[in-house]
C-alpha cells in the first residue's frame, strides 16, 4: 500500500539510512531534490561569469592562471551537479541538455550574487573569500544529505571550494597590505558585495518546502542558522585585516547568542533572483545562451561517436 511504502521510505531516513537513485522514493521527494540540486548546479556555471571577465585583466600571469583554474572547476562542478540532477529528472522526462536550457529560458533561477557587477580586481577576492565562503557554508550542511548521490558529489566540490576560498582570501590579504588606494578599492567593493552575501542564504522564515526538506534530512539547518554561522566566522576575520562592515547595526547580542544585523532588501533582491533584473543578468544570460547554442555540434558530435562506437 502507498501508505506503508512511504512509512518505510520515512523509517529509513529517520533511521540515517542514504536514498540511490535507483531506490523508491516519493514525488514530493524526487522535486524538492530536483529543484536544489538544478538551481545548484546552474548557479555554479553561472558563477563562473563574474571571475571569468577577470582571466584576461588579473594583474599577473600566476593570478591569471589560478583564476582560470577556478573558473574550470566551477563549471566541472555544475556538469557533476547536472548528472545527478538528471537522474532525478529522467522519470520526468527530462534531460541534462534540457535542464541547462531551463536558465536561458527562466524556468530555473541563480544565485543573487552572481546578477552582480564585478567592476573591480577585489571583487573577484570578495567573490572568491566571501561568496565562496558562504557557499562552503551553505554546501557542507548538505554533506549528510538522506539523498547519497548528491552527498557523494559535495563531498568533492566543497574540498575545492576550500582552495576557491584560499586563492579569494590570497588577494584579499594583498590587497589589504597595499597602497592606501588598494585598501579603498577592497572596502569599496565589500561596501557593493555585503547586502548581497547576506541574502545569498535567503529569508530567515522556514518556508513549507524548506520544513519538508528538513523533515525528509535532505538539510538540516535553517537559512538563518547558515547565516549566524557566516557571521560567526567572518566578521571578526574582516574587521582584523582593516576592514569595516558595511553595516552600523551589526553586534553581537551575548543573551541571545546571535548576531543581530540589518535585514537585506527581502523583496529588491528576490526580484533580482526571480525576475533577472540585477545589473548583469541579462547579459549573463545572454552569454550562456550563446555558448550553449555555439557548442551545440560538439554535444552532437560526441552523441553520434557514442553512438556509432556502440554499433
Amino acid at each position: 500500500m502507498p501508505e506503508a511504502r512511504m512509512e518505510a521510505f520515512m523509517a529509513r531516513i529517520q533511521r540515517g539510512e542514504k536514498v540511490e537513485a535507483h531506490d523508491w522514493m516519493p514525488e514530493d521527494y524526487r522535486l524538492l531534490l530536483l529543484r536544489l540540486i538544478h538551481m545548484h548546479a546552474v548557479s555554479e556555471i553561472m558563477g563562473a561569469y563574474p571571475e571569468k571577465e577577470w582571466v584576461p585583466k588579473a594583474p599577473t600571469l600566476r593570478r591569471k592562471m589560478s583564476l582560470m583554474a577556478k573558473v574550470q572547476d566551477e563549471i566541472g562542478h555544475g556538469q557533476l551537479l547536472l548528472r545527478v540532477a538528471e537522474d532525478l529528472a529522467a522519470p520526468l522526462g527530462r534531460n541534462r541538455i534540457e535542464l541547462m536550457d531551463d536558465v536561458i529560458t527562466g524556468r530555473i533561477k541563480f544565485h543573487n550574487v552572481f546578477h552582480m557587477e564585478a567592476p573591480t580586481w577585489a571583487d573577484a577576492g570578495i567573490i572568491g573569500w566571501l561568496v565562496d565562503g558562504a557557499a562552503i557554508i551553505t554546501q557542507t550542511a548538505l554533506l549528510d544529505c538522506s539523498y547519497a548521490p548528491y552527498a557523494r558529489v559535495l563531498k568533492r566540490i566543497c574540498a575545492e571550494e576550500s582552495f576557491h576560498m584560499q586563492h579569494g582570501e590570497s588577494i584579499i590579504l594583498s590587497l589589504a597590505e597595499g597602497e592606501s588606494w588598494q585598501r579603498e578599492m577592497l572596502q569599496d567593493a565589500l561596501n557593493r558585495w555585503w547586502e548581497a552575501i547576506m541574502f545569498f542564504f535567503g529569508p530567515p522564515i522556514v518556508t513549507d518546502a524548506a520544513r519538508r526538506m528538513m523533515e525528509y534530512r535532505i538539510r538540516s539547518r535553517t537559512n538563518e542558522e547558515l547565516r549566524q554561522k557566516f557571521l560567526t566566522r567572518y566578521v571578526p576575520r574582516i574587521r582584523s585585516i582593516g576592514l569595516d562592515i558595511p553595516d552600523s547595526a551589526i553586534r553581537f547580542d551575548e543573551d541571545a547568542g546571535l548576531w543581530r544585523y540589518t535585514e537585506p532588501d527581502w523583496e529588491r533582491w528576490s526580484r533580482v533572483v526571480r525576475d533577472n533584473t540585477g545589473p548583469k543578468s541579462q547579459e549573463r544570460v545572454a552569454l550562456r545562451r550563446m555558448a550553449h547554442q555555439d557548442q551545440a555540434w560538439v554535444r552532437e558530435a560526441l552523441v553520434r561517436a557514442r553512438t556509432a562506437a556502440a554499433i
